[in-house]
C-alpha cells in the first residue's frame, strides 16, 4: 500500500504557484510522485493536485496546515489534504435493482476501492442476501412520503454512529430531502440512468425509447438538493438502434451504470477530484 500525502488546491491564477508549491515540498524531502494541473481562463482559476511519498518526508503531516499557511496566504488558496494509508468510510444506499451494488462488492473485495464499508442501507429487504454474503451490516428502513422524515433521521443516526465519510447511492430510488444533501456537501454520489442533463428524473430509458434516440448513457454525479443537478463526475455512453426494444436499452445501460458509478467512486476515494463552478476537474 502506497504511504503518500495528496494535496488539492484551488486559488486565482497567478505566477509562481507551481513553483512555490515545488519548492516547499522540495524543501521537505518530498519525493513527489504525481502532479496534475488546470487553468480556467475564463474564471482565472488555477486547480492542482500533487501527491509525494511521505518515505524521508521531514515535515510531520499534523504540522504541515501551520508550515503551509504562508504560501496558502500569499496565493488566497483553498486547500485540502489527504493521506493514502486513511481509508475513508463508503455507506451504500440501495433499493431493489442490485447492478451497481454487486459491481462496488466485488471491486471492494478484490482491492480496487480502497475504502470500508460499515454499512449498506435500503428500503427494501431485495439485496439483503448480497450484504450477508459480503459480511456487511444490512439496515431497512421502510421510506415513505408520510414517514421520510423520521426515515431519514434513522438513516443519519446510522451514518453517524459508523462515522462515515461519503454515500454512495448504487440505484437508491428515493429523492434525498434538502436537509440530507445539506448534512452531506459534496459527499453523496449518484448513479442516474442517462446521459443527463438528458432525461432528468424518473423512467429515462422509456422516455430515450420513445424519443428514438441512438445513443443512451449514464452519469455519476455529486448529489444536491436540485435533482439530478449536481456537479457530473463520469459520463459514458453506448450506441444503440431501431431494433433494440426496451429491454435491451434496459440491460445495455445498466452495464454502463456499473462502470461508469464504480469510476467515479474510485476517483473520490482517491482525492482525484476537485469542484467548481458545479463542475469537476477529474486529474489524472
Amino acid at each position: 500500500m502506497k504511504n503518500s500525502a495528496i494535496l488539492l488546491v484551488s486559488c486565482p491564477d497567478q505566477k509562481g504557484l507551481v513553483a512555490s508549491i515545488a519548492d516547499f515540498l522540495y524543501s521537505h524531502n518530498a519525493n513527489i510522485l504525481h502532479a496534475d494541473q488546470h487553468q480556467d481562463a475564463e474564471l482565472g482559476l488555477f486547480l492542482m493536485r500533487v501527491e509525494w511519498d511521505l518515505s524521508g518526508f521531514d515535515l510531520d503531516i499534523a504540522d504541515f496546515g501551520a508550515h503551509f499557511a504562508p504560501i496558502a496566504e500569499k496565493f488566497s488558496m483553498q486547500w485540502r489534504l489527504a493521506l493514502s494509508s486513511q481509508r475513508p468510510k463508503m455507506a451504500i444506499f440501495v433499493s431493489k435493482y442490485d447492478h451497481c451494488l454487486v459491481d462496488l462488492l466485488y471491486r471492494h473485495k478484490s482491492g480496487e476501492l480502497a475504502c470500508d464499508i460499515p454499512l449498506i442501507i435500503s428500503n427494501h429487504e431485495d439485496c439483503r442476501p448480497l450484504a450477508e454474503f459480503y459480511g456487511i451490516p444490512y439496515h431497512c428502513l421502510e421510506v415513505t412520503k408520510d414517514n421520510k422524515a423520521e426515515a431519514e433521521g434513522a438513516q443519519w443516526a446510522l451514518l453517524d454512529e459508523h462515522g462515515v465519510d461519503f454515500i454512495v447511492l448504487a440505484r437508491y430510488m428515493q429523492v434525498l430531502s434538502a436537509e440530507f444533501t445539506a448534512r452531506y456537501p459534496q459527499r453523496i454520489i449518484n448513479i442516474h440512468h442517462s446521459f443527463l442533463p438528458a432525461f432528468l428524473g424518473a423512467k429515462p430509458y422509456h422516455r430515450a425509447f420513445e424519443r428514438g434516440v441512438k445513443l443512451i448513457g449514464a452519469t455519476s454525479h455529486y448529489v444536491t438538493e436540485i435533482l439530478d443537478d449536481g456537479p457530473i463526475i463520469e459520463q459514458d455512453v453506448i450506441r444503440i438502434s431501431h431494433r433494440d426494444a426496451l429491454e435491451d436499452l434496459i440491460q445495455k445501460g445498466r452495464d454502463l451504470e456499473k462502470v461508469v458509478l464504480s469510476r467515479a467512486v474510485r476517483w473520490h476515494v482517491e482525492s482525484r477530484i476537485l469542484l467548481y463552478a458545479n463542475k469537476t476537474v477529474i486529474f489524472d
